[in-house]
């Protein structure tokens, strides 16, 4: 993670709960106490984003001390201990729930991730993300879906040509589209395609695509789109994917399945800040 981003986003975090201060905190709590705390799981899952939950804390004090026990990327069960903490109360409360809203949420996109890339053990098939993700959060989420297990699709609209239906409804053809973006484009830059029918794979591939996207197909369509490719290009399957038809899907030969949900309806994992004796 690029750490002027990182830090950006979290003085902005910090900024939006605190926008003058913690008056609760502030008020009741003697300046000059100390504390421990620990960051316990409530729940099962897979880690991600302990080190933006430390640099929360280090961002609002840099003296508090804080010893990780797990991981970006390892599971944990419930009742274990990701990390201790100590330092200055007031610091500490200020800090409790803005790196908690990080840590639960990039550790539930990385469960949620585990899940899919579990379900198809055995198998070539790969988990991608998709760009539905929390506007300016967008680099934390897909480092979650990677310590997940998953890859990362294009990160943004400026590395790579991915036609879609409103491209084509704009200039007319696959043909025309993928001609122009390879014309245009500096060299390197991949060209995907996606396309809803096997007519339109097959004018794809013709045209020099170099991934083809099936959306929204259904299986025994897409059954005939691998038999006829033969491997001439990746191919990627999109839309609407949950956990009991990925596997099915990946069984027809696919190469990646890019799933949306991962980063937009994934479940938040459990995590508490306790202060401790």
């Amino acid at each position: 993670m690029k750490e002027k981003e990182l830090d950006a986003v979290i003085e902005a975090a910090l900024k939006e709960d605190m926008p003058r201060g913690d008056i609760t905190s502030d008020s009741i709590i003697p300046s000059d106490s100390v504390s421990k705390a620990i960051i316990i799981a409530k729940e099962r899952g897979v880690l991600a984003g302990i080190e933006v939950a430390r640099r929360v804390f280090r961002k609002i004090d840099a003296a508090v001390s804080f010893k990780k026990f797990f991981e970006d990327g390892q599971n944990f069960k419930k009742g274990d201990i990701l990390a201790r903490l100590k330092g200055n109360s007031i610091s500490l409360l200020k800090g409790e729930r803005t790196a908690l809203n990080f840590l639960q949420r990039m550790s539930g996109i990385a469960t949620t991730t585990t899940e899919f890339v579990k379900a198809l053990e055995g198998t070539r098939t790969k988990i991608l993300d998709t760009r539905k993700t929390t506007p300016s959060l967008r680099f934390l989420e897909k480092y979650a879906v990677k310590m997940g297990g998953g890859l990362n699709h294009r990160p943004n609209l400026s590395e790579m040509v991915l036609i879609k239906d409103n491209h084509l409804k704009l200039i007319g053809s696959i043909q025309e589209a993928v001609g122009c973006a390879k014309e245009r484009v500096k060299r390197g830059i991949k060209v995907e395609v996606e396309a809803t029918s096997l007519e339109d794979v097959k004018e794809a591939v013709q045209s020099g695509a170099d991934m083809v996207m099936l959306d929204n197909m259904p299986l025994e369509k897409m059954s005939e789109v691998v038999k006829w490719l033969k491997g001439k290009v990746p191919l990627e399957v999109s839309g609407k994917v949950n956990l009991k038809k990925v596997r099915q899907i990946a069984s027809l030969g696919i190469d990646f399945i890019s799933v949306g949900s991962l980063t937009h309806s994934y479940k938040s994992v459990d995590l508490s800040i306790e202060f401790v004796d």
